[in-house]
């Protein structure tokens, strides 16, 4: 039975292996400097972009103690059906760095209502929140759930984007021509909330910037990889709200957080398709979170 669970952020790294009015200046004047720094931060640049990463990394101490690093909170579904949910996951919110929701969510109506009333104790908190999977269709319904939290981080792939885009600017046209300006568009009218399009290439945006991640993955796309990246970007978004811009030289912490995760499960999906070819499975890609965790960011 999948329950909300706090555990440590290393742990999660092995085991997870709102029409609205758009905010800020003119969207011209936004792409202008989006395009800039999406120009420096090209493929040439993406070591660079991987040592903000690795900046961000909190070492390894036999004098840590368990959680010390971080604990992260799964929504997934079951006993959030609980007519008493939002009380008990409450309690457990204090304890908590980052909370992801989505993955195994499923849409029933009690289990949705109640996770809207999680989402607000969690903003409430300032509390990190990654959405994904079911959690997007339920933000899809109700966008004002996380408009202007800029602590929200959504990883839609292209139906999802789609979705969100329809239930946000009205407009769910075909965006893979020019999905920088899309995926601005997008976090912009959230109120800036950080945005991961997932895809051929993974497009990141908080309305202000954008960073592409092409690193090279697998062209095997098997069920389960958009749960490695939410688990492994809770994670990140943790360590990179404590570390703070200084460690990401200006850069929005929450772009690196997700230029890492994205990094971590495209390098998880290339190295398992080596070995396992068409048959390889989102378990093999979790086999392989460590050595890619290490290749990456510890080499």
């Amino acid at each position: 039975m999948a329950t909300l669970a706090a555990v440590a952020g290393a742990a999660v790294v092995a085991l997870l292996s709102a029409a609205l009015a758009l905010y800020g200046p003119p969207l011209d004047a936004v792409l202008g400097r989006a395009f800039s720094l999406h120009k420096a931060r090209s493929m040439k640049n993406m070591a660079d972009t991987l040592q903000l990463v690795r900046n961000i990394i909190p070492p390894l101490s036999t004098k840590k103690h368990k959680g010390q690093d971080g604990r992260i909170g799964i929504v997934g579904g079951c006993q959030e059906d609980s007519p008493d949910a939002v009380h008990d996951v409450e309690k457990w919110l204090p304890r908590l760095h980052a909370l992801v929701v989505g993955p195994g969510l499923g849409r029933d109506s009690t289990l949705l209502d109640n996770v809207k009333g999680i989402l607000e104790a969690s903003k409430a908190r300032d509390i990190p929140i990654v959405i994904d999977a079911d959690g997007l269709w339920l933000i899809a319904q109700q966008p004002a759930l996380i408009q202007g939290y800029q602590k929200a981080i959504l990883t839609p792939n292209h139906a999802e984007f789609s979705r969100l885009s329809d239930a946000v600017l009205g407009d769910a046209k075909d965006s893979s021509s020019d999905r920088p300006r899309a995926e601005l568009s997008l976090s912009q009218a959230l109120g800036n909330v950080t945005v991961v399009h997932k895809g051929e290439r993974d497009v990141i945006s908080d309305g202000k910037q954008v960073l592409e991640c092409s690193r090279g993955g697998s062209s095997r796309r098997c069920g389960g990889q958009g749960d490695l990246l939410s688990g492994s970007l809770g994670v990140l978004a943790h360590w990179a709200l404590r570390a703070g811009p200084e460690k990401t030289n200006g850069l929005s912490p929450l772009l690196v957080a997700a230029f890492g995760a994205c990094s971590l499960t495209r390098q998880c999906s290339h190295q398992a398709f080596q070995k396992h070819g068409r048959s390889t499975t989102t378990t093999d890609m979790v086999a392989e979170v460590g050595p890619a965790f290490s290749r990456l960011f510890e080499a």
